[in-house]
């Protein structure tokens, strides 16, 4: 992972490495959707529905950790999920 700013303190650099590990399980996640749609062997697609789904429990390991270390976040975290109004409305 690349950095634009070469001053910046532990907490901004601990985010960072959260948030593109966020970005990479959940590309994981979506490589073994396309591999489990497309393939016809079904041993195989349950091996790959069963790796995705570790991937899932990782994304959301890791969205805990920036819940937890990120008061914004947590903050629309609040706001946003777990809610059944439109999503036209949960934005501001």
């Amino acid at each position: 992972m690349g950095y634009i700013e070469t001053n910046v303190d532990e907490k901004t650099t601990d985010l960072s490495r959260a948030r593109q590990s966020l970005i990479e399980e959940l590309q994981a996640i979506m490589w073994y959707d396309e591999r489990i749609s497309a393939t016809k062997n079904k041993a195989l697609r349950e091996v790959l529905m069963h790796n995705r789904d570790d991937e899932k429990e990782h994304a959301m390991l890791l969205l805990e950790w920036m819940r937890r270390n990120d008061v914004p976040l947590n903050k629309k975290i609040k706001e946003i999920l777990g809610k059944s109004k439109d999503l036209s409305k949960l934005w501001d």
